[in-house]
């Protein structure tokens, strides 16, 4: 018997990552219109093109015929399951989940299946995907493997930069009139994730400043609890995610892993955007 992960689509891995892993993933999608596309299968360059000409789409988590299919394959086989997925603040994918997991256990009733609720998305939810990842394949047991999964959430930071604010205005996020002052004020926020929700870091006048913010919190973070892993985030702006894995190899001589932001989360911020996100090696919180 051994102990699976079961995480979704905006932790942002790719299937390199998923693959090594061995994680299991479920899908959220985006709707414009009549036409629905799963988070997986739609290209940033698609989806970006549909959402210029269509406004912008509904987000939604996966159906719970797709949560008890990617539960039951791994029950199946006589496994224990974690599933981790994104901050129920933001989704009601973690709600869907336990409606899911009750379903299948009257199937299956001597299965276990934890779910945990990582009050993040992107790498900061993916690296902790992984650390579970890691346990299990170390033959952790199920509770030893949700505790390395809390443990590394406890040690995560997800700092990011819309190129604009007009994404997150469109998306309900901010205020129309905080979106219009900022544009006009020329006011660059750094965003981060705490406690589940997405809230601002900090204010500057211009992107370059705002990279630069980013990274000394980076360094601050390195100085005084190690660094873990790392990932640069972005959205269709590959040069510049791959000049900031630069200084970060430079700076902390470590190679970040470049991901892409997928629709569901791209949708708030827009083409443009970057972010760092990271994990140390001792707890920050």
């Amino acid at each position: 018997m051994a102990v699976k992960i079961l995480t979704d689509s905006t932790s942002c891995m790719s299937s390199d990552l998923i693959n090594e892993y061995d994680i299991n993933l479920v899908s959220l999608s985006v709707t414009f219109d009549d036409e629905t596309f799963k988070e997986m299968d739609i290209s940033n360059e698609v989806f970006y093109k549909k959402m210029d000409e269509k406004g912008i789409p509904v987000s939604s988590q996966p159906s719970i015929e797709d949560f008890c299919s990617a539960m039951k394959k791994v029950v199946s086989a006589g496994d224990d399951l974690l599933c981790i997925f994104i901050s129920s603040d933001m989704s009601g994918t973690y709600s869907t989940a336990h409606i899911a997991r009750d379903m299948v256990l009257e199937e299956y009733k001597s299965a276990k299946i934890e779910i945990l609720d990582s009050k993040a998305n992107c790498m900061q939810l993916g690296f902790c995907a992984i650390s579970a990842a890691k346990a299990a394949r170390d033959g952790k047991s199920l509770g030893e493997v949700k505790k390395a999964a809390e443990e590394n959430l406890k040690k995560s930071r997800f700092l990011f930069i819309p190129e604009n604010l007009v994404y997150l205005r469109k998306g309900g996020r901010i205020g129309g009139a905080s979106a219009l002052i900022g544009n006009l004020l020329k006011i660059i926020p750094i965003l981060t994730v705490e406690n589940g929700v997405t809230t601002v870091y900090a204010k500057v006048r211009t992107k370059k400043r705002a990279v630069e913010t980013m990274i000394q919190k980076v360094h601050e973070d390195v100085e005084k609890f190690g660094l873990g892993g790392i990932a640069i985030h972005h959205i269709n702006c590959y040069d510049e995610a791959q000049k900031l894995a630069d200084i970060i190899k430079d700076r902390f001589n470590i190679k970040a892993i470049i991901c892409d932001i997928g629709p569901v989360i791209g949708l708030h911020v827009g083409p443009g955007a970057i972010g760092i996100a990271y994990y140390t090696e001792n707890r920050m919180r």
